[in-house]
């Protein structure tokens, strides 16, 4: 019975959290416009925020009940599916092609994030310098969204969308907001307690599910993100909104993290050896081939993809 409850609550905030977040980037982005904030603000900002909210609630709260390694294992395990899963996919199914001058300074922010987080957990906890660094990365890195969100926007010359503020659409996307954010908030829980449940029955360290079952969960947005741009067409859509979240994992989770629990955050000897590197690995292996060429190819993707199976492999 304790099997069917720890694979429910796992099920369940997986569902929860994935619905939850759409809902409340929907309702954040249309509150945003309604309040008359640029749109180029608001995807550059809020939405980019909203759509790592699971990862961040879920690692966040963890830190709260001293799970330090659900934790991390849930960040870097998030930046890893996102690169070598759900980035692998896109570069293998479509044409993905990039100007160096949009990319260049967000690719390295990412992997200056990675290097820092390598370097600063190398004594066995995320050092104080490393969470101020990659905080600064985080600023910066918001800065950055905004100013060429508003660049493209003055090139594009495009006329903000009047949303519809009628009574009917209001309490809708109120309900949507507090609904979404009710949904990750209780989606996290879940997540936790049945990652924790889970990896007991099983007699394997939290890490494991953490980055695995737990990290691919809080995924999902980006997943149904890269899905619907293979879909569409929409070629820079993925590795943009990848990249940028990738950013967002790394340079704000783990220092929030590190500061809930009141002290430098503990990372476990296979975190710092494994995790964090096989991160920093894939990230450059998708990153690096991606700004020489300006355009990734499908052995690319499927070496990044074959990296995380074995990744998961050695780490089941």
């Amino acid at each position: 019975m304790e099997w069917f409850w720890a694979i429910l609550s796992l099920v369940a905030g997986i569902i929860l959290v994935a619905k939850g977040g759409d809902y409340f980037v929907d309702a954040a982005s249309w509150m945003a416009k309604a309040a008359g904030i640029p749109t180029f603000i608001v995807g550059a900002t809020i939405v980019s925020i909203a759509t790592t909210l699971p990862e961040i609630i879920v690692s966040v709260m963890a830190a709260i009940e001293d799970k330090n390694e659900m934790a991390i294992g849930n960040a870097v395990g998030s930046v890893t599916a996102n690169t070598a899963m759900i980035m692998a996919i896109a570069f293998i199914f479509m044409k993905i092609t990039i100007t160096l001058k949009d990319y260049l300074l967000q690719c390295i922010m990412l992997i200056a994030s990675g290097i820092v987080l390598l370097l600063g957990c190398l004594n066995g906890a995320l050092s104080t310098w490393a969470a101020i660094i990659l905080i600064t990365i985080f600023i910066i890195h918001m800065i950055v969204n905004v100013r060429l969100a508003k660049k493209h926007n003055a090139a594009s010359k495009e006329k903000e969308a009047e949303v519809p503020k009628d009574k009917k659409t209001v309490i809708i996307y109120i309900v949507k907001f507090f609904g979404g954010a009710a949904g990750i908030v209780i989606g996290s829980r879940f997540l936790v307690d049945g990652g924790s449940d889970f990896a007991r029955l099983l007699e394997v360290p939290e890490r494991i599910i953490a980055v695995t079952v737990v990290a691919i969960g809080t995924s999902i947005p980006e997943l149904v993100t890269t899905l619907t741009a293979v879909k569409k067409k929409e070629y820079g859509l993925s590795v943009g909104n990848i990249v940028g979240a990738n950013i967002i994992d790394l340079s704000l989770i783990l220092p929030l993290c590190s500061l809930v629990s009141g002290d430098n955050l503990p990372v476990s000897v296979q975190g710092a050896q494994i995790d964090i590197p096989v991160c920093l690995g894939v990230t450059v292996l998708a990153i690096v081939p991606l700004l020489i060429r300006r355009k990734a190819s499908k052995v690319q993707g499927c070496l990044m993809l074959a990296a995380y199976v074995t990744y998961l492999i050695f780490t089941l």
